[in-house]
C-alpha cells in the first residue's frame, strides 16, 4: 500500500506522511475491540462517566483540535472550533439521555409479559469523510458508545491526523483501552475493516463509494448505515421574508466552503421576488472574507484538495458553456492553495452538470419558478433526497409542501442543520438508515423481543 500524505489546502504544502495499516493490523484492532466489549457494555453509568470526561477534554482542547482540522482540510478556524463544540454537545446529550432511549419498551400481546429490550451489537466499523472530520465521527460515536458498542474508525486520508486526534482524546480523557481505535489507511484499509470481524458498518461519504461499501457489507451479512451525498433544494416563495432568506442562502451554501452533504445546492426562487432576492444574495455573498483559514476573521477557506477544486471549476465551466450567467465569482483564485471564489449563477438548464451533480463547493445556481408546484417538481428531479429548505410566511403552505418533497429532512425558514435531538439521514441515493436522536442510537442495537407465557399458544399453525 502506498504512503498517505496530507496536504494543507491553503498553501498546497505537504503536512505529514502516514504508513497505512495492513490487513493483519486492522484485524488486531478489531480483536482488541472484541476483548474490550464485554466489560464496556455492562454498566451505563460507567460509560456516562467516561463520556463526560471526554466532553471536558474536547472543551478544553477545542482550539488546538480545530487547528489540526483547518490545516488538513481548509475549514475556516471559527467553523472548526464550532465543530468541536458541537461534538461535545452531542456526546453530552447522549450521556444525559441515552439510558431513557434504551429503556425496555412494554409490548401488548397474549403473553403474560411482553417487552422489547435494546442490546449493543458489538464492534462497529466506521468509515468517515474529511469535510467534518470531528463531527461526522463523533455524532455517530456518541450514541453508538452509549448504547454499549465499541468502535474501530477509519478516517479519510485527507484528514488522517484529525482522526488520530480523536483517538488521542479518548485515551487522554481516560477512556478504557480498545473502546475507540483508529485505522490508518485508505480504500484498501476500509475494505479490510468491512471484511474483518466487525458486527456492523457505518459509512459517510459519496454515493458511489457508499454503494461499494453497502455491497461489501451485504456480502458479509453485516448491518450497514449509509449517509451519502445530497443536492438540497432551497425554495424561496413569493411571500418569504427576503432578508432572512438571503442570509440563509449565504449560510446554507457557503459554510464549510460549500463542502457539506446538507448544504443548499439548488436554489428555486419565486418569480415575483427573484430579482430582489438575487441582488441581496449577491450583496451578502460578496461580503464574505475569503482567505487564510487560520485567521479567525476568515469566512471561507479553500477547497479541501486539488481534485475537488478541479471538479468545481469543471462544473462551472460546463454551465458557462451551456448558457449560464455568472452573477458573482466564477473562477479559481490565483496564488497558493485551492481557493475558489464564492459563485452565484442563473439561467440554469437541465443538461448542465450543476443541475444534476452534487456540487461540493461554494457555487449557487439560481432557477426562477412560477409557483410552489414547479419548485417541488424541480426539487424532486434529483437522484438525491437528503435535505430541503422552504422559505415562506405561510406555515400551512410550508407544511403541505414539506410532505411533498422527497427528502429525509425539511427545514422551514432555516437551513438544514444536524442536531443530536433530531433524526438525520436521507432517501434515494442519499443513503439509508438514520443518525442522531433516539432513532440513530437504535440503528446499532439488537431489538430483542421477550415474552413470558402461561400456556402454549399458536396462531393458525403459522410460525
Amino acid at each position: 500500500m502506498s504512503q498517505i500524505t496530507t496536504v494543507n489546502p491553503a498553501t498546497g504544502e505537504n503536512i505529514k506522511t502516514f504508513t497505512p495499516m495492513d490487513k493483519n493490523q486492522v484485524n488486531d484492532l478489531v480483536r482488541k475491540a472484541k476483548r474490550a466489549f464485554p466489560e464496556w457494555k455492562k454498566d451505563y453509568e460507567k460509560r456516562r462517566s467516561y463520556v463526560y470526561n471526554l466532553v471536558e477534554y474536547l472543551k478544553k482542547h477545542k482550539t488546538e483540535l480545530a487547528k489540526v482540522a483547518t490545516s488538513e482540510m481548509g475549514k475556516a478556524l471559527k467553523e472548526s472550533i464550532g465543530e468541536v463544540e458541537k461534538c461535545a454537545w452531542a456526546l453530552e446529550f447522549y450521556a444525559d439521555h441515552g439510558d431513557s432511549f434504551l429503556s425496555d419498551e412494554v409490548l401488548s400481546s397474549d403473553a403474560r409479559k411482553s417487552f422489547l429490550t435494546f442490546e449493543p451489537l458489538g464492534v462497529i466499523g466506521s468509515i468517515m469523510p474529511w469535510n467534518f472530520p470531528y463531527w461526522q465521527a463523533l455524532r455517530f460515536a456518541a450514541p453508538c458508545l452509549m448504547a454499549g458498542n465499541v468502535i474501530v474508525m477509519k478516517p479519510s486520508r485527507v484528514t488522517m491526523q484529525s482522526g488520530i486526534e480523536i483517538e488521542k482524546a479518548f485515551t487522554e480523557s481516560g477512556m478504557p483501552d480498545g473502546i475507540y481505535q483508529t485505522v490508518v489507511g485508505s480504500v484498501e484499509s476500509a475494505n479490510n475493516l468491512i471484511d474483518s470481524d466487525v458486527n456492523a458498518v457505518t459509512f459517510t461519504g459519496s454515493t458511489n463509494a457508499g454503494a461499494k461499501v453497502g455491497e461489501r457489507a451485504a456480502k458479509n451479512l453485516k448491518k450497514c448505515v449509509l449517509e451519502l451525498g445530497g443536492s438540497d433544494p432551497f425554495i424561496v416563495l413569493d411571500d418569504a421574508i427576503i432578508e432572512k432568506a438571503a442570509e440563509g442562502a449565504v449560510k446554507g451554501r457557503f459554510i464549510n466552503c460549500g463542502q457539506s452533504c446538507v448544504a443548499s445546492k439548488r436554489f428555486f426562487v419565486g418569480k415575483n421576488i427573484a430579482e430582489e432576492f438575487t441582488e441581496l444574495f449577491i450583496k451578502k455573498a460578496s461580503q464574505l472574507k475569503v482567505g487564510d483559514p487560520m485567521s479567525i476573521e476568515t469566512d471561507v477557506g479553500p477547497i479541501s484538495n486539488k481534485e475537488g477544486l478541479e471538479t468545481i471549476s469543471g462544473i462551472v465551466e460546463d454551465a458557462k458553456q451551456k448558457g449560464a450567467e455568472i452573477l458573482l465569482g466564477g473562477s479559481e483564485i490565483e496564488g497558493k492553495g485551492f481557493f475558489y471564489m464564492p459563485t452565484i449563477l442563473k439561467n440554469i438548464k437541465p443538461n448542465m452538470r450543476i443541475a444534476t451533480e452534487e456540487t461540493f463547493g461554494p457555487v449557487a445556481p439560481i432557477t426562477i419558478v412560477e409557483n410552489e408546484s414547479e419548485a417541488i417538481k424541480l426539487a424532486n428531479e434529483s437522484e438525491f433526497g437528503l435535505g430541503a429548505s422552504i422559505w415562506t410566511k405561510d406555515l400551512a403552505k410550508a407544511d403541505k409542501m414539506s410532505r411533498r418533497i422527497d427528502s429525509g429532512i425539511v427545514s422551514v425558514n432555516n437551513v438544514v442543520i444536524s442536531d443530536p435531538r433530531i433524526p438525520f439521514g436521507g432517501i434515494k441515493h442519499s443513503g439509508f438508515g438514520r443518525e442522531l436522536s433516539r432513532y440513530g442510537m437504535l440503528e446499532f442495537v439488537n431489538l430483542k423481543s421477550v415474552r413470558f407465557y402461561d400456556n402454549l399458544t399458536h396462531h393458525h399453525y403459522v410460525e
